[in-house]
């Protein structure tokens, strides 16, 4: 195959998915009309995401700017600063603070004078140029059939992506070359004509990243043999010459640190996401721990180089690069979060049969990608081995397990569209409903759907925490409000907080429900809707986190004491015991949580949103009576306890109204009638019918090019977190009969 057939069967684009796209922006149900407004609102998107671009790039640059000279490019200090080691006349390892190859130290070792005059400015924005050049050119790379809206809006979008991602942010940091191997392979696969330009560009990353030799098995099975002969022949010459010139650091380099294993860090640190790694943090050591690492390592390569290689000849080449980068960074004795970019290049793959679990993986790597562990997954023992190698099984599952579809699978360009039902009016003419805003009918993915939760439960509780108010101004507002509700006579705060405290049965009831129902409850609500009524759940999840967006708001512009915390009122603190208001922060509760925030109560507001969900679809009334009754013994809780004012209350009632009203004003009425369900299985009926069509008439639909078998079998083809029709594809059930059109 030749240089220029490879490059057009990887990055070309389909002109019959360009003519499509483009007739569908001309023509539609609205005409010309709907056409221009639909041109207008990619222009402004399509703005919008380059000016997100260029704030991001140079928040990135700002962040490391502003910090103290001692204090940024700690790595490239080290290197190249006035007591770099690059600076010394002996040894490149004497101190394992300098842990690239041979060949890199002789390249940087003339720039030393050069480097250290633009430690800052320079270094900076030559690492963030190279960040954007990698991102234009993993869009220009991206596999055919490629419409034109994502031709276009892929470029700033890459950028966007690796601006954010932990690596880069590492790498800027940190002042590391880890984008210039990244940079020349991409360069040497996808911008250069001719097999030996090509193998010469590859063959120079090798040099300053040993393990990306795998390059080389892959160009040669890919029938670019020149190039992959050239890329070794560029490596060894690369390697022969730091050899002459640096003869006893290179034979430190490849004979006592064995290819650079022991330099840099502990190699069982956190940051270290490869297989050795993993397993000295499981305990393993010596050479049981060596021989088990060389035959995960081994077994990972074959695996990840054949799929990379079935994927290069299905045209996929973006997602084969990703992948033997991939299996790279899992081989490799060290890989630092620096070195890990290339799983971000693995969002090309795409897998899920259906439309609403396609998103799936992108959104996976995109959290892994910008989120510490600890954020994704929960503190706990048992997920302790999960959390710290999270990296390494992405990166693991990119490579050798994931069933990402060949181009010539029927769900590659067109998955099986999602049920939705057409929008309804807009509640106000000045208030457009959300063109993204689509009223769907089955269950979002279950994994999507945890993750999302998880990263919103852990920011609201970061933001929960940062939004602390002073004491002083968190008492000043208790007054305020204690005075208003005396004026308004409301103030039973007192009087129900001893009350309850005299009857000890009482006084343990409440306290139970204010710890434990706050969370069970709502999550609970949550998991029935989520698998007998997927359509409310989504009505209802968008409700309660816009509400509990507000409340954010509101724990920021008004921290507030609780009545617990208002000295001289005399309030007993039932839950926490007594609080020593001789100590500014009352002890050590203030370091777990933020104790002012307050105003809105979402103890309150949760317990009303759940008793607005019962109360509204529950099938019996004594269910409804029971959905009723959660928000009346939260707020007597509340009260009760000395944790929230009756004013909280209403604020947490505010929030959560605000939060229904919002999804309706933005998302039109809530869909519960038969005919949309009616319509809707007719649409899943046809779509399903021109798929089969598709799928006989060209005998494919495998999850990977060479399956044979079409993915009919084990998962189907579908992604994580489907199965069949058991996972984002169940059609809830109709509503009754007597069901009116909205809500």
């Amino acid at each position: 195959m030749s240089l220029r057939a490879w490059h057009q069967r990887g990055a070309g684009r389909s002109d019959l998915g360009v003519a499509d796209v483009r007739q569908s922006e001309v023509s539609g149900a609205f005409g010309a009309a709907g056409a221009d407004t639909a041109r207008t609102r990619f222009a402004l998107v399509r703005i919008g995401l380059w000016l997100m671009a260029a704030v991001l790039a140079v928040r990135q640059v700002a962040a490391v700017l502003r910090l103290p000279p001692d204090e940024r490019l700690i790595d490239l200090e080290t290197w190249v600063g006035s007591e770099g080691v690059l600076h010394v006349s002996g040894s490149l390892y004497a101190s394992d603070q300098f842990t690239g190859t041979p060949f890199a130290g002789m390249v940087l070792r003339p720039l030393t004078r050069a480097a250290e005059d633009a430690l800052g400015w320079g270094w900076t924005f030559g690492t963030l140029l190279l960040v954007v050049v990698v991102a234009l050119l993993a869009a220009r790379a991206l596999p055919g059939p490629v419409s034109r809206r994502t031709a276009l809006l892929a470029p700033p979008f890459a950028i966007c992506l690796l601006m954010v991602s932990l690596p880069v942010r590492n790498t800027l940091y940190l002042g590391q070359t880890s984008v210039i191997p990244v940079l020349l392979v991409l360069l040497g696969c996808f911008a250069v004509r001719g097999q030996r330009a090509s193998g010469v560009l590859v063959g120079v990353a090798v040099a300053l990243q040993p393990t990306l030799l795998l390059f080389a098995v892959l160009l040669w099975c890919t029938e670019r043999r020149r190039a992959a002969l050239t890329t070794a022949a560029t490596f060894l010459a690369c390697t022969l010459l730091a050899w002459a010139a640096l003869p006893s650091d290179s034979s430190t380099y490849w004979f006592h640190h064995l290819a650079g294993a022991g330099l840099g860090g502990d190699p069982a640190a956190l940051a270290n996401q490869s297989l050795h790694g993993a397993l000295l943090r499981l305990g393993l050591d010596g050479p049981v721990e060596i021989a088990l690492f060389l035959l995960l390592a081994a077994a990972v390569a074959v695996t990840g180089l054949r799929r990379a290689v079935r994927y290069a000849r299905d045209g996929q080449l973006l997602l084969a690069v990703a992948l033997t980068g991939c299996v790279a960074v899992a081989v490799s004795p060290t890989a630092w979060q620096h070195q890990l970019l290339w799983l971000l290049l693995a969002v090309s793959g795409r897998m899920g049969r259906r439309d609403s679990a396609r998103p799936m993986w992108p959104v996976a790597v995109v959290l892994v990608m910008t989120l510490p562990a600890s954020v994704l997954v929960p503190d706990d023992v048992i997920l302790t081995p999960i959390r710290e190698n999270l990296v390494l099984l992405a990166v693991v599952a990119a490579a050798c397990v994931l069933p990402f579809f060949s181009r010539d699978s029927v769900f590659y360009a067109r998955p099986i569209p999602t049920d939705s039902v057409p929008p309804g009016p807009t509640r106000f003419r000045r208030v457009p409903l959300l063109p993204v805003w689509r009223k769907v009918l089955t269950r979002p993915n279950l994994l999507l759907e945890l993750a999302l939760i998880r990263v919103g439960y852990t920011a609201y509780s970061e933001i929960r925490t940062v939004a602390a108010g002073g004491r002083d101004t968190a008492e000043k507002h208790g007054d305020q409000v204690y005075s208003l509700e005396q004026f308004l006579h409301i103030d039973v705060e007192h009087w129900v907080n001893h009350a309850v405290v005299k009857v000890s049965w009482l006084q343990d009831f409440f306290d139970f429900y204010y710890t434990t129902f706050h969370f069970f409850v709502p999550l609970g609500i949550l998991g029935v809707l989520y698998a007998r009524r997927p359509v409310d759940y989504r009505w209802a999840r968008s409700a309660l986190g816009f509400g509990t967006l507000l409340a954010l708001v509101g724990f920021w512009l008004y921290p507030l004491a609780p009545p617990r915390l208002m000295p001289d009122l005399g309030f007993i603190d039932t839950v926490h015991g007594v609080q020593d208001f001789s100590q500014p922060d009352y002890g050590a509760l203030t370091a777990l949580t933020n104790q002012y925030a307050a105003m809105p109560s979402l103890h309150f507001g949760w317990s009303l949103w759940c008793g607005i969900v019962i109360v509204a679809l529950a099938p019996k009334w004594w269910m409804k009576a029971l959905g009723t009754l959660h928000p009346l013994f939260t707020i007597s809780a509340i009260v009760a306890t000395g944790n929230h004012w009756i004013l909280d209350a209403v604020g947490g009632a505010v929030v959560i109204g605000t939060g229904f009203g919002l999804v309706h004003l933005l998302s039109g009425p809530r869909p519960r009638t038969i005919p949309a369900f009616a319509a809707a299985e007719d649409a899943r009926a046809t779509a399903r019918a021109s798929a089969r069509e598709h799928e006989h008439a060209q005998g494919l639909g495998g999850a990977e090019p060479g399956s044979g078998s079409g993915g009919k079998s084990g998962t189907d083809g579908s992604g994580p977190g489907e199965s069949g029709s058991a996972e984002g594809g169940d059609h809830p059930e109709a509503p009754p009969a007597h069901a009116s059109q909205s809500a």
